[in-house]
This record gives C-alpha cells, structure tokens and sequence, in this order.
C-alpha cells in the first residue's frame, strides 16, 4: 500500500516525481491528476489535499471525465482475471471478496458490468469499502442502470472521489503546517 504521512509537511517535501509517483492514482492509470494537484503545493492539511482533488476532477470537461473512467478496471474483470491491476484496485476489489466469487455469481456481475458499459460507455464504478456484500454492489449496478447518462457520469465521478478517499494515503497526514 501507499506511505501514510505523519504531518503535511512531509507531504509538502516530496520532491515532484515521488509526489506524481505516490498520488499517480488519484484517478487509476492517470498520473496527469497527480500532476495537476502538486500545483496547489504547499498545502496546509490533508483537506487542502482533499480539496484540490475535487477542484482537479470537477474541472474536468465531460469528455476528459468519461476519457478517465475508461482507465477504472471493472469490478471482477478481465484485469483481474489477468493480474493486470493496480495495487490499490486489486486491494479494493480483494477486500471485498470479488476476486474470489464464485463462478455463477461472476458471471452474474459480468453480464451487469457489460450492460452498464453498453448503457453508459464506461465501466461501473463504485467504492466497494462503502458496501458491506456482493449483494449490495448487485443491488447498487442494478438501480443505477435505471439512470440517465449525465446523473450517471456525475455518480461514476463521485465514486472516483470516493475511492481515492479510501485509500487512505491521508488518514494521518491531518496534521496541519504551523
């Protein structure tokens, strides 16, 4: 997993490329997120952080956003059936025991990732830490899929946000700069 910080300063000492290389998954495989956020250095606390990741992907244009959904790995798919993702999507998805359901049940998800991606023209994204089953993402694919596209898009970028936050690469960094 990523370092966890002791203060904000440390933070703010990152030289660059170790900053880009620590953050480069604020949005999976997008490392250009990254490099936008250490523009608001030096930051003040880990909400001056938190803040300049939302101001990053609510500045996005709706074609830049659905472009970094296309880099979120599917929940159980084929990245993961190859061990092709990210360490921190393979530890969300191992957490929440989707890289070891059961056969019918991955089908089961495949078949709704698909639909949603038919739909929608990316993947279904969802912070699975927030969901305590299987049954609740199912449930979560199944009622978001009676969406629209643009309430959807704005809930894909939520979700993106989300799980950012529950990496936990700011848990102790709530430290602030004296």
């Amino acid at each position: 997993m990523d370092p966890v910080f002791t203060n904000i300063d440390e933070v703010n000492r990152l030289p660059s490329e170790q900053f880009i290389k620590i953050f480069g998954n604020v949005v999976e495989h997008h490392p250009a997120a990254a490099i936008q956020i250490l523009k608001n250095r030096p930051f003040r606390d880990a909400g001056s952080i938190s803040h300049a990741v939302n101001n990053y992907l609510d500045s996005l244009s709706e074609h830049e956003v659905r472009n970094i959904l296309q880099y979120i790995p599917e929940l159980a798919g084929k990245l993961a059936d190859l061990g092709k993702m990210s360490l921190e999507s393979t530890y969300e998805q191992s957490s929440a025991g989707l890289l070891a359901i059961p056969p019918d049940t991955k089908q089961k998800l495949s078949f709704m990732n698909e639909q949603y991606r038919i739909k929608f023209g990316f993947p279904y994204i969802i912070c699975v830490r927030e969901k305590n089953s299987l049954g609740e993402i199912l449930d979560d694919i199944q009622a978001r899929l009676k969406n629209g596209g643009e309430e959807e898009l704005s809930s894909a970028l939520e979700e993106v946000k989300k799980i950012f936050f529950s990496q936990g690469i700011l848990e102790t960094t709530a430290t602030s700069v004296s």
